[in-house]
């Protein structure tokens, strides 16, 4: 039977994950697109910072 995420996931153990690499029509969440020729970079930080919130609320 599976287990719950947060049951999978230890953050002391591993602070790393893949979470996507692109959305919908392939565009990308974050990083450069070579398609468009765009770069997403500025996305990477926030993201990283609205995991992180999230976990420490279900603490």
């Amino acid at each position: 039977m599976p287990r719950p995420r947060e049951q999978l996931i230890a953050i002391s153990d591993t602070p790393y994950y893949h979470v996507v690499s692109r959305c919908v029509r392939r565009t990308f969440l974050c990083g450069y697109d070579r398609e468009t020729g765009k770069s997403y970079e500025h996305r990477r930080q926030w993201i990283e910072d609205r995991i992180r919130l999230l976990f420490t609320e279900n603490d």
